[in-house]
């Protein structure tokens, strides 16, 4: 492949984030859209109008020989079609969750190394930078770690149907769960060894063995433990619906939301307003020798910049051959431990990993 030549890239899914990847790609000289994928015809954002939609696949893959592809369908299809599109020689972006399993998950990752392509997996807050600011402050806490965190969502409307079309294959805690799963396994290098989970359903418009409420509690061989909760719904409560929390014996690292943010606003998912960090640290007489310093996390990314980001860092993997290792290991571990805590919440026991 000419360095200097753009990257011919097939583009998979035309939901919420399929859109914005596919405007990112739009955007950056390093791509160029070679084709669109979607089961239905929908309507886009005027840049991307000028894109024929195919309506299959392996027919387009076939079809229009990508160097990319660009997976953000429904979760059950990702290891499918990111093993296709590797298998047929293009390197691949595939939206969170990895796979609806373990077992393809590492099949995905298998392939990725068995022929040589690059693997990207949609970890948004990994290419932000606030976000990349809390992790290195909790890592230079030190462990163990207590970590606390939620993405609560009160939806209606348009936004109810996308979470109702979701659940049709994964709960809340696997959909939104890997991220912040991911976050914690940031901070920690230590082994995960013991999941828990428990979960609700709340709505007569999902399926009977499905929930819309969902919490998870993840034990770490170095004694670091953390919770993670998530629920979609128009039942759903605004009340505390966004904590992001790490303790650790040194103190605390904590992200402020601003009071006024809706839970249902996609930037709100990622902003973090303002970084609390809190020194433990006390003198002689027993206070506090340092005062809580706030971080102003000023002239954040958005969604869409954020997916911009996002697809140059895909850019830049392929050419300059960044080593994914990790990044495809972490990708398996938090879906591991997600879909631990859903197989908790359908046994009602622990999950030993």
């Amino acid at each position: 492949m000419n360095s200097a030549s753009p990257i011919r890239v097939l583009s998979a899914g035309l939901g919420n984030m399929g859109r914005s990847h596919a405007l990112a790609y739009h955007e950056n000289p390093g791509f160029t859209i070679a084709g669109l994928v979607n089961r239905s015809k929908v309507e886009l954002p005027e840049p991307l109008r000028e894109y024929e939609i195919l309506p299959s696949f392996p027919d387009a893959l076939k079809e229009l020989k990508p160097e990319l592809c660009s997976i953000n369908t429904y979760s059950d299809s990702h290891a499918d079609f990111a093993v296709m599109a590797m298998e047929a020689g293009a390197h691949v972006f595939v939206e969170k969750p990895l796979a609806t399993t373990v077992a393809d998950a590492e099949r995905v990752v298998a392939c990725a190394r068995a022929n040589g392509r690059k693997l990207v997996v949609g970890y948004i807050l990994r290419h932000h930078p606030s976000w990349m600011r809390l992790i290195a402050e909790a890592r230079k806490l030190g462990g163990p770690y207590v970590f606390r965190m939620n993405l609560n969502q009160q939806s209606s409307g348009p936004t109810w149907e996308t979470h109702k079309a979701l659940m049709q294959t994964t709960p809340p805690i696997v959909d939104c769960g890997v991220h912040y799963v991911d976050v914690m396994c940031q901070i920690t290098d230590a082994r995960p060894v013991e999941v828990r989970g428990m979960g609700l359903r709340l709505s007569d418009e999902i399926a009977p063995d499905m929930y819309n409420y969902g919490h998870l509690q993840v034990l770490y061989d170095d004694g670091s433990l953390g919770w993670y909760e998530a629920a979609w719904g128009p039942m759903i409560s605004e009340t505390a619906f966004f904590v992001k929390d790490v303790m650790s014996p040194k103190g605390s690292v904590s992200i402020v939301m601003d009071p006024n943010a809706k839970s249902d606003d996609i930037d709100t998912h990622t902003k973090t307003a303002v970084i609390r960090l809190h020194n433990a640290e006390t003198g002689p007489d027993g206070r506090f020798l340092k005062a809580d310093e706030d971080l102003k996390m000023a002239g954040e990314p958005g969604h869409q910049e954020l997916c911009d980001r996002e697809q140059a860092y895909m850019l830049k993997a392929i050419r300059e051959d960044i080593d994914l290792s990790r990044h495809m290991d972490d990708a398996v571990q938090s879906l591991r431990i997600c879909l631990a805590a859903d197989e908790s919440v359908r046994t009602g026991r622990p999950v030993k990993l």
